[in-house]
């Protein structure tokens, strides 16, 4: 049994971990924290929660939630996770992070794009990035786990075969995606309030948009090259998925067929990567850890198709999937 504490337990994100994590025969939620006054019970947060996990969410110091835990879920915003993270592997935790903190190489790339300094700026480039169709092998015995951005996330499946193939040109990649409003978290701001977002769509950090230089810092090692993305988010009225259209220049003159082959040859034995003849909607992942990807040639372009759930795939559930890795369950537990 494996003791398990949520930190910033008040967010999308932790509730859909919680929920897997309450299927889990092989894992104890000891603590969940916050910065609520008064220590609430975690149901009087996520209503949803009710009857179903008897804690209340706490402000415990990194030492004391050591002390409870093997592996800590860390969904904290960036800046405030890597202020934390560095005591508790110190205290011998585990951590699975959230954050965009430690999923950058560089400490001015993320100064430039976070627009601060990183608090713990010599262990970046030692973390692995928790993509376990990409990098499992270096997940198993990670202390801490980089868990990628949902949008990342979207972008990189369909893409990283291609790339590694030589099928497409590293250079003028367009990722285009569509998010649900839960993407941009729980916390209320103008363009996520209903009368804003309803019945409307919107491209938003177009050219300045942080999961950019992610996207193109993976594909760059899978590729062996440097690759270049431009990427254009848009928000759409729906509570969660992500769609993602990706276009790029073919390397030489590969068939559709052949594209095809080479996405269900690359995720042929990986559990939550399914690649599908026809055109996928979000609908088909919601509320899943499955990537649906598909690809189609047009007009001398390879386009690529594909969908998630921001809150499953995008995070929580590749939170878990990773969590599984580290401590020798079975990839699909839970899931």
């Amino acid at each position: 049994m494996t003791r398990i504490a949520i930190l910033g337990a008040a967010g999308y994100t932790a509730l859909e971990l919680i929920k897997i994590l309450l299927r889990h025969t092989d894992v104890e939620i000891v603590a969940v924290t916050d910065l609520h006054e008064g220590w609430p019970h975690v149901a009087m947060i996520h209503p949803s929660l009710a009857g179903r996990l008897d804690l209340c969410v706490e402000k415990l110091s990194p030492a004391e939630v050591a002390a409870r835990a093997d592996c800590v879920f860390c969904c904290l915003p960036h800046g405030v996770s890597a202020s934390l993270v560095p005591h508790l592997l110190d205290a011998g935790t585990r951590v699975v992070d959230f954050s965009a903190d430690y999923r950058l190489d560089d400490p001015e790339v993320f100064a430039t794009w976070y627009n601060q300094k990183h608090p713990d700026p010599e262990r970046l480039g030692k973390v692995v990035y928790g993509l376990p169709e990409l990098f499992r092998d270096g997940i198993g015995d990670a202390p801490l786990v980089a868990n990628p951005g949902c949008f990342p996330t979207s972008a990189i499946l369909p893409l990283a075969p291609l790339l590694k193939a030589g099928l497409i040109e590293p250079q003028g990649i367009i990722v285009d995606s569509k998010t649900g409003v839960s993407g941009a978290g729980r916390t209320p701001r103008l363009t996520t309030h209903y009368p804003e977002c309803n019945e409307s769509v919107s491209a938003y950090n177009l050219g300045r948009h942080r999961h950019t230089p992610e996207m193109d810092q993976i594909l760059s090692t899978v590729a062996g090259t440097a690759v270049e993305v431009v990427f254009s988010p848009h928000l759409v009225p729906m509570d969660r998925g992500i769609l993602t259209t990706t276009y790029s220049q073919p390397a030489a003159e590969p068939s559709e067929e052949k594209v095809l082959e080479t996405l269900r040859d690359f995720y042929a034995d990986e559990p939550f990567v399914r690649v599908v003849d026809h055109l996928p909607g979000t609908k088909d992942s919601w509320a899943t850890n499955f990537c649906d990807v598909t690809a189609r040639v047009v007009r001398g372009r390879v386009l690529t198709i594909s969908c998630i759930d921001n809150l499953i795939k995008g995070a929580s559930g590749a939170a878990v999937q990773n969590f599984n890795i580290m401590y020798d369950y079975p990839e699909t537990t839970a899931l």
